[in-house]
């Protein structure tokens, strides 16, 4: 039997093994590097979409805060329109009272009682005046209250003018709602018709 060396066999399947395991080691670790690349890019490829995402979001609620703010100041505009209009309205309604008040005025004054001074602060009226007698006086708190536009006759001073018999009074009364004399006015008309 012949003699057969397997040193250097073995030396050479051992370097072998040796250059297929540094091979797939270096095979792995490639395959890794590229794998946590890979990871690396989709997870920022992600994060670059979330963050256009987000800057789009931030531009629209950028636009939407715009917005509200311009709905904010219109709204704002309106209450002021409104607020005006409804003055307005209210002049518009008031406009002939006062005509009223003063035709009422002139049919509620007696004879021998003469106005100097008027004055209205809201509904309320101040008469200053000269009357004859005391008992013109008492026709005119009489008169206005029964007026459908005057109420509630208050007198402050009565005492004796300057000329003979005159006497200076001064009185107080309240106007009644335009509202209230409409009222009045229709179911006054209603009863008459019937």
């Amino acid at each position: 039997m012949a003699k057969i060396n397997l040193l250097p066999w073995r030396q050479e399947s051992r370097k072998e093994q040796q250059r297929q395991f540094l091979t797939i080691l270096g095979l792995s670790v490639v395959l890794v590097i590229v794998g946590i690349l890979a990871v690396h890019l989709q997870y920022s490829r992600m994060i670059g979409v979330q963050e256009s995402r987000n800057a789009y979001l931030n531009r629209q609620i950028d636009k939407v805060k715009a917005q509200i703010k311009e709905i904010d100041e219109l709204a704002s505009k309106k209450e002021r329109l409104l607020a005006r209009m409804d003055i307005i309205q209210q002049l518009q309604r008031n406009r002939p009272e006062i005509v009223r008040l003063f035709d009422e005025l002139v049919r509620i004054l007696p004879e021998g009682v003469h106005l100097s001074s008027l004055q209205q602060k809201q509904r309320n009226l101040q008469m200053i005046g000269i009357a004859q007698s005391n008992a013109r006086v008492s026709a005119l708190m009489r008169n206005i209250d029964q007026s459908d536009w005057l109420a509630e006759p208050k007198l402050e001073i009565i005492e004796v003018g300057k000329k003979e018999g005159a006497r200076e009074f001064s009185l107080r009364a309240m106007q009644k709602s335009q509202d209230t004399n409409l009222v009045d006015s229709n179911t006054t008309g209603a009863k008459k018709k019937k």
